[in-house]
């Protein structure tokens, strides 16, 4: 934490844990290997919690969709 930042503590609150911005779940709960066919709950980091901002129809497809966010911040830099 920067000493001379005097909003550093609140800028570190507001990261996401691991800094994972984005993240999926599975519909109806349990471990998001199984299953790989059934729907996923993908969620975003708001700088306060996850919020729900759709789904996805498969595990693929939220693997895609979660990466496209690193690809896309890879490509700017």
């Amino acid at each position: 934490m920067d000493a001379d930042d005097p909003l550093a503590a609140y800028d570190k609150r507001r990261r996401p844990p691991m800094d994972q911005y984005r993240r999926h779940r599975p519909v109806h709960g349990g471990a998001g290997h199984l299953r790989p066919d059934e729907p996923r709950v993908l969620e975003e980091w708001d700088d306060f919690a996850y919020a729900v901002v759709g789904t996805a129809p498969t595990l693929t497809a939220a693997q895609e969709w979660v990466n496209e966010l690193q690809i896309g911040d890879d490509s700017a830099a």
